[in-house]
């Protein structure tokens, strides 16, 4: 019978609980914002930085620099591996031999495009982003540069199909 005397009284206490700190759900400032509108670009535009061009132009020229080292190096793979005998014969080991040879070869633009990156991923790192003029030439540099590499990519699966491997 007493608990039911304290039931009233612990119903009312519970009513008289202080205020809680939490936050608001009205509508925020930010929820405004149509996500569908564009952000403006605020940086500022202009030509690409002269040193960032002309670091992309040496990185450019190392990269064709090694492509012509690397057909070198590729058309003598091909043409071992085009008289070259069955797998694991002396003359398939000297076509294999000279595969490697074509693939290190490829160092000089696996590194101009690796370099690329880096100094793209280096200016957003440092600066929190790429001025567009900047970005563009680096993605000019890039593609140019990637397709050296594509066009060598494909020219060692090619040998290498050649040989069975």
């Amino acid at each position: 019978m007493r608990s039911i005397a304290f039931l009233p009284l612990m119903v009312i206490s519970g009513c008289s609980a202080p205020m809680v700190n939490a936050p608001s759900l009205a509508p925020r400032a930010a929820e405004a914002i149509d996500p569908r509108l564009p952000i403006p670009d605020v940086r500022p535009a202009g030509p690409a930085s002269a040193a960032l061009v002309a670091r992309l132009g040496t990185l450019i020229a190392q990269a064709r620099s090694g492509d012509v080292a690397f057909q070198s190096a590729a058309g003598e793979a091909d043409r071992l591996a085009s008289s070259a005998g069955g797998p694991q014969s002396e003359s398939w080991v000297v076509a294999q031999q000279a595969l490697s040879a074509a693939v290190q070869a490829r160092a000089p633009v696996t590194q101009a495009l690796g370099d690329i990156d880096e100094i793209g991923s280096t200016q957003l790192a440092s600066r929190g982003s790429v001025a567009p003029a900047d970005q563009a030439a680096l993605a000019s540099a890039a593609a140019t540069v990637g397709d050296i590499d594509r066009r060598q990519a494909a020219a060692i699966e090619r040998i290498q199909r050649r040989l069975g491997g």
